[in-house]
């Protein structure tokens, strides 16, 4: 059984900013370890990141995740290419094949997976995203603002993925600004406070008031 991680916080107080260090995203001056299964692992890239396991969703997918110009096959498959490549070339039916399975469990919507992906609503869009990711088989997937900019149905479909993963074993560490998310859908959540942990609760005790109190920098005890 895996869990739901959230962590909250004002703008600015470094969440997004944890989760692009910890995938490698970010250089300069970080400090800290990563464990994961006991073991203590590096870092230094993206690349080591997806080997290791790790998958991640970007806050801003028109920004940082989608290829506008590319279809939904080529959106889905770029992190895996390796699986759909025969001695360095591509296999272009293996690579539809795949895409169309993950078409299939995810519910996209697209009239076909060679359509370009800027044809697709925002939902099914973030939807080949997640397809991305699980592509690779990690064992912990990042998401930065999984919901944004989508509606609620879509929403709905991308909370049942959630729980159906962490029902499986994954480990998913999701940031969210919005408060129902944080709360309704993590087992634990951390709340950041200029770039530090601030504050930690189970998601039995956790509360709205808790919440702010700590992302505002506040010291009273509301555990």
């Amino acid at each position: 059984m895996g869990e739901i991680v959230g962590i909250s916080g004002l703008m600015g107080s470094g969440r997004t900013e944890l989760l692009m260090s910890l995938f490698g995203f970010l250089k300069g001056d970080i400090e800290g370890t990563i464990w994961l299964e006991g073991k203590e692992i590096k870092i230094s890239n993206p690349k080591d990141a997806i080997n290791y396991g790790l998958g991640i969703v970007s806050e801003d997918r028109k920004k940082y995740g989608l290829i506008h110009i590319d279809n939904v096959v080529k959106n889905t498959t770029l992190a895996s290419l390796e699986k759909v490549s025969n001695y360095g070339l591509i296999n272009g039916d293996q690579e539809i094949h795949e895409t169309n399975q993950y078409v299939r469990n995810l519910g996209i919507k697209t009239p076909t997976v060679e359509s370009i992906i800027d044809t697709l609503s925002g939902g099914n869009q973030q939807k080949v995203l997640l397809a991305r990711c699980l592509m690779t088989k990690p064992k912990v997937l990042f998401l930065d603002e999984p919901t944004r900019g989508i509606d609620v149905g879509a929403k709905y479909e991308i909370y049942t993925l959630m729980n159906q993963l962490a029902a499986r074993g994954a480990a998913i560490i999701m940031v969210s600004s919005e408060m129902p998310e944080i709360i309704g859908m993590s087992d634990r959540i951390l709340v950041m406070h200029e770039g530090k942990i601030a504050g930690k609760f189970s998601k039995d005790e956790v509360t709205q008031e808790k919440i702010m109190i700590k992302a505002a920098g506040g010291s009273k005890n509301e555990a």
